[in-house]
């Protein structure tokens, strides 16, 4: 790989990580037209079972009423993990801790998971394609079924 590669895949990879960053932002602080921006116009939304979305415009509506179901979110991201599919697809996985706090009384709920995304460049711009969450456990969280993060016996 010669060098202008290299330092464009660091600069793509750094952009990468700031719409992820941002996308955690945006829901932590009850954004949804800016967290919508984020995805590609035929993007899949797969939170859980019967959550999720084909389209930005079905993305959008399950994006409605964040801000009366919860008081206030606060999502962890590690750093991603990116695998590169070509110069403008790549593959990442990132480990979430996120924690809700409900705008009913009941105890705050806890989800501890992995995101599993595609992105793509378009138009210059890194966007997601496809975010898939897969859980791995839960405290008082108020959606009982998750996609099961697939764990070795």
């Amino acid at each position: 790989m010669d060098l202008e590669k290299e330092l464009q895949r660091l600069i793509d990879e750094r952009e990468i990580e700031r719409v992820m960053a941002d996308y955690a932002y945006y829901l932590d602080m009850n954004m949804p037209e800016q967290m919508s921006e984020l995805f590609v116009d035929d993007c899949e939304v797969d939170y859980a079972p019967n959550f999720g979305a084909t389209g930005i415009e079905a993305y959008k509506k399950t994006l409605d009423g964040i801000g009366s179901f919860f008081r206030g979110t606060s999502h962890h991201n590690s750093t991603p993990a990116i695998d590169w599919v070509s110069p403008t697809e790549v593959n990442t996985r990132t480990i979430l801790v996120a924690i809700h706090r409900y705008t009913k009384e009941r105890p705050d709920g806890i989800l501890y998971g992995q995101y599993f995304d595609t992105l793509v460049k378009r138009d210059g711009k890194w966007k997601f394609k496809k975010r898939v969450l897969k859980t791995t456990m839960t405290t008082d969280y108020h959606v009982k079924a998750g996609n099961e993060i697939g764990r070795n016996p």
